[in-house]
């Protein structure tokens, strides 16, 4: 749920609006003037936890085909390199 505060009352209680979840319109004489979107740490683990997951997948595909890094590099230049011409 957005709040929408008045931007005297955004700086008194920040620390607030940082520990929170919720995204606030910050208001002057009743015009918006900005937002703040707080950033979820959450959300850096669950990205991270998803990339190793990724990776994984990678080197297993990659030992199933018996493929090395330094191929995947070559083919993927190698296909740059022609979408190019």
């Amino acid at each position: 749920m957005e709040t929408k505060v008045g931007v005297k009352e955004f700086r008194a209680r920040l620390p607030a609006y940082l520990d929170s979840s919720s995204p606030v319109t910050i208001t002057r004489h009743g015009e918006t003037i900005g937002y703040f979107v707080p950033a979820r740490s959450g959300r850096k683990q669950a990205e991270l936890a998803m990339l190793k997951d990724a990776t994984a997948t990678l080197a297993a595909m990659m030992t199933a085909l018996e493929i090395t890094e330094n191929e995947i590099a070559t083919e993927f230049a190698a296909s740059r390199a022609a979408d190019k011409r």
